[in-house]
């Protein structure tokens, strides 16, 4: 059996879940927190959250697929293991800084609109 096709699903299912989850949670977290720095413009703030979710999900969808390409061969589950363990963990890292970084653009974009 090839591991690399396994590891594959596995690595992409993980992230999938872990992606969509948290894509949810700022979704719904970041309505509140866009309506409150545009006061009155409650369609303008769930536009900028809707585009903000659909560039999230591509984004780390379209890195978590591009990584498969530097995988060397797996050839034992404990290499299987450790692959994905720190693909995943780079994928959260990665999510962490683009929440962080977003947050920060938006805030300054958005003042510079209400001023």
């Amino acid at each position: 059996m090839n591991l690399n096709i396994l590891s594959y699903f596995i690595y992409l299912t993980i992230t999938a879940i872990i992606i969509f989850v948290v894509g949810q949670i700022l979704y719904k977290n970041g309505n509140v927190f866009v309506s409150q720095l545009v006061p009155n413009h409650e369609d303008l703030c769930k536009k900028v959250n809707k585009n903000l979710l659909l560039g999230y999900y591509l984004l780390n969808l379209g890195y978590c697929a591009i990584t498969i390409l530097s995988w060397e061969k797996i050839e034992t589950i404990n290499q299987l293991i450790g692959i994905i363990t720190y693909k995943t963990s780079v994928i959260l890292f990665i999510i962490g800084i683009l929440h962080y970084f977003n947050i920060y653009m938006i805030t300054n974009y958005l003042k510079k609109l209400i001023n």
